[in-house]
């Protein structure tokens, strides 16, 4: 059960002029349920991507990353995305690029487009073949049923241990133009993207130019799901795309143009409550935590401390127990890399409880206190470093029982 996170409602994930989408159930690891995804792009819509920096990068992910570099390069645009769940097609060698080509093939074959012109994606279990016949002959089910209003079942159709799936909408006014965004995500453990997130897709119906969509996606991934972590595992297949449709009336060509900075933050915005969906479904999490590092000399510094609290395996079972053993917060800090740290400025919040002030136990702290606060299925810890005005936000969630679990029983 999510954290906090009610189930979207498929009445309330709004259509995107310019972009339709498809599904279909390939039996690609359990039979009876959805694993394969189309999006069919209109003509004139401009693509972004990011990418994980795994060095193992899966076969779809450097098919994706080409054949965007391509549009670059002057090649044809993008026209189509296709993903699959159930296979991550990961450290499959000459083998899986060209289980990833040949989908791009028959995607490219059912729409009348080029090959180079579709986008593949997988997620699901790394080191083994994909079953891409599998998938070829569950495309035409995904073709028949291309519509705007598919946006739930996407999101259905990208989900693996994932509880529940996760999309949002957001319909707004920049420049006096509407513009209408939807997203999904999938993802529930493996994470602490170093790019984005497992796996992520947002589109709305603005027309805008490459150059700033490639600027657009990396500022709302830096913002957002890079700022996410369940268990610092950084996936072979992290992707996360923005699909400007072009369908509507807005028209952005420039970084610099009013425009572009309202539209920014409506990306970042609906790109965070995508990313924080992820943390509230943790595999096994019971609590959705923000770490916030404030007053610091540069926001790495607060990022590296920040994450050093996240992934700590004894402060995350801790806030599963609700066992305020709050010295393992500090002990996080102390080792996370800032080698110039003075302790004696750093103050310690558990909400709004002080914990530690000037590098020690507040004299004033009471353990029922901190215990209150660890009680909570939502909890702020918040660190001040007393050493300049950087800061930085982490999301994350506890470790329990359940992860272990899932994770033991993944592939049986």
């Amino acid at each position: 059960m999510a954290v906090n996170s009610p189930l979207p409602v498929a009445s309330e994930l709004k259509p995107v002029n310019g972009i339709d989408i498809g599904f279909a159930e390939a039996g690609i690891k359990k039979p009876n349920r959805k694993d394969v995804l189309l999006m069919t792009l209109a003509e004139g819509a401009t693509v972004a991507g990011v990418f994980t920096k795994n060095r193992f990068c899966a076969a779809p992910v450097q098919v994706s990353k080409a054949n965007l570099a391509a549009v670059s390069n002057g090649g044809k645009p993008i026209r189509a995305l296709v993903v699959n769940t159930g296979n991550a097609n990961a450290a499959t060698g000459e083998q899986g690029l060209q289980s990833a080509r040949t989908t791009c093939e028959e995607v490219a074959r059912l729409l009348g487009i080029d090959a180079q012109q579709v986008l593949p994606f997988s997620t699901g279990v790394i080191l083994e073949q994909l079953p891409v016949q599998k998938i070829v002959a569950a495309l035409p089910a995904a073709v028949s049923n291309l519509k705007q209003d598919n946006w739930f079942n996407a999101a259905e159709a990208i989900m693996t241990t994932d509880t529940q799936p996760k999309a949002a909408s957001l319909t707004t006014t920049i420049g006096g133009h509407t513009v209408t965004m939807t997203g999904i995500s999938k993802g529930a453990g493996m994470i602490k993207p170093n790019m984005a997130t497992m796996l992520g897709y947002l589109a709305f119906d603005a027309k805008v130019a490459q150059p700033v969509m490639d600027e657009l996606v990396r500022h709302a991934a830096d913002r957002s799901f890079n700022c996410i972590t369940i268990d610092g595992d950084t996936s072979t297949n992290d992707s996360f795309i923005l699909v400007a449709t072009g369908a509507g009336s807005l028209s952005i060509d420039s970084v610099d143009s009013p425009d572009y900075i309202a539209l920014r933050d409506a990306v970042t915005g609906i790109s965070t409550h995508l990313a924080q969906q992820i943390i509230r479904d943790g595999e096994g999490a019971t609590k959705f935590i923000t770490i916030s590092v404030e007053q610091g000399r540069d926001m790495e510094e607060c990022r590296k401390i920040a994450y050093s609290i996240a992934h700590s395996p004894l402060v995350k079972t801790a806030f599963f127990a609700s066992d305020p053993n709050l010295g393992r917060i500090l002990a996080a800090i102390g080792y996370a890399g800032v080698d110039d740290l003075d302790t004696a400025k750093l103050d310690l919040y558990l909400d709004d409880v002080l914990v530690a002030k000037a590098g020690g136990r507040n004299p004033d702290y009471k353990e029922e206190d901190g215990q209150r606060v660890m009680k909570k299925a939502e909890i702020l810890v918040r660190v001040e470093l007393g050493r300049g005005d950087a800061n930085s936000t982490v999301w994350t969630c506890d470790l329990s029982h359940d992860y272990v679990s899932i994770n033991a029983d993944y592939r049986s």
